[in-house]
């Protein structure tokens, strides 16, 4: 792999996190994370699914470089895991996220949240 690609950032997981509160109102965060370079990106803010899936996630095609693209959400939802978290779980995918990567860590997450569903 050469300098240009080490450089790109790739994402091949992505996630979709729905964090239900008390009051019934849903907020929904996107990441992404490039496994194989360590990277990763976040966008949160969404109080409607609808309001997601239009807009457009700007990718930097470099790390150090300045030149973006877009992808719509709703083209990145049809490949991302989908999460229905309670407040607890989403501090701890928030917490999971913000730490040096650990695959182990990760695998276990998914387990103990597809155990409640």
């Amino acid at each position: 792999m050469n300098r240009r690609q080490c450089n790109k950032i790739v994402p091949n997981i992505w996630i979709i996190a729905a964090k239900r509160s008390d009051t019934a109102d849903n907020y929904f965060a996107l990441y992404a994370m490039d496994w194989k370079r360590g990277a990763r990106l976040s966008w949160e803010g969404w109080k409607r699914y609808e309001d997601f899936l239009q807009f457009h996630v700007p990718i930097k095609r470099k790390v150090e470089g300045r030149a973006h693209s877009s992808q719509p959400a709703a083209k990145i939802a049809k490949k991302a895991s989908f999460l229905h978290l309670n407040q607890a779980q989403y501090e701890e995918l928030e917490q999971l996220f913000y730490q040096p990567f650990s695959r182990k860590r990760w695998k276990v997450f998914f387990r103990s949240i597809s155990r409640l569903h």
